[in-house]
């Protein structure tokens, strides 16, 4: 038989790894928008290798799919558009990339404007 390790006290966190989870929204909020602050998106015009039609491609997100999603989920609904989001990438229908970027300004994100 194994002998588990009992925590000694709850002021000892050392014992979990390191690993320590938070339910207080307002440090996932800290930790998000330090996230935000961090990054810098792109935001580009394409119309390659897409049959001729304009999109609206972000890149340089770094957080989870299901993060990518909820922001592409967002962009979508503000913007009245389609799109998708995969391989860390958000990709918008037609030529938005003045809108996006302004709206993930407004957001807290740092955005670039990549090309002509």
């Amino acid at each position: 038989m194994s002998k588990k390790k009992k925590l000694k006290s709850f002021s000892d966190l050392s014992a979990l790894g390191g690993l320590v989870y938070s339910t207080d929204a307002s440090k996932q909020e800290e930790i998000t928008e330090n996230k935000k602050k961090s990054m810098v998106l792109e935001a580009h015009f394409s119309k390659k290798g897409r049959g001729g039609k304009t999109v609206t491609v972000i890149k340089g997100f770094q957080g989870t799919e299901t993060e990518l999603k909820s922001l592409a989920k967002e962009l979508k609904s503000k913007l009245g558009t389609g799109g998708s989001a995969k391989n860390g990438e958000i990709i918008i229908q037609g030529n938005n990339r003045e809108k996006v970027i302004a709206y993930l300004t407004e957001k807290g994100y740092k955005v670039k404007r990549v090309g002509g």
